[in-house]
């Protein structure tokens, strides 16, 4: 009984090992929505404010492209709380590579039409 004990725990030993190798040279690229979790919890913490949604989402060359919706300051009523919308920028894997901040409006007053469907 204990031969088939020690034969085992090498084996178990030896997948853990390649299923390692496996995930550290070519890994499997994040989907959509793994990378639009993990885009909003590292803005999360490097903003200190909570993404509330995501507006647009696209791949691009260098990795994703997203806007998301930040509550910035609330007020009441809450249609007057401000809001931002920050463009954010992530690598191939999902890991942010930059974000910045492109504009600011009250949550209760809808856009101005922009020229471009922007």
């Amino acid at each position: 009984m204990s031969d088939t004990k020690d034969s085992q725990e090498p084996q178990n030993s030896q997948k853990s090992q390649n299923s390692d190798k496996g995930n550290g040279g070519a890994s499997k690229r994040p989907g959509p929505m793994q990378v639009l979790r993990e885009a909003r919890t590292q803005l999360a913490e490097l903003t200190g404010m909570a993404a509330e949604s995501v507006s647009s989402f696209e791949q691009t060359e260098d990795g994703w492209s997203l806007e998301v919706e930040v509550l910035e300051l609330a007020r009441v009523p809450d249609t007057m709380s401000l809001m931002a919308s920050y463009q954010v920028d992530l690598d191939p894997d999902g890991q942010l590579t930059g974000y910045r901040r492109v504009r600011r409006y009250e949550r209760g007053r809808a856009d101005a039409h922009r020229s471009g469907g922007r």
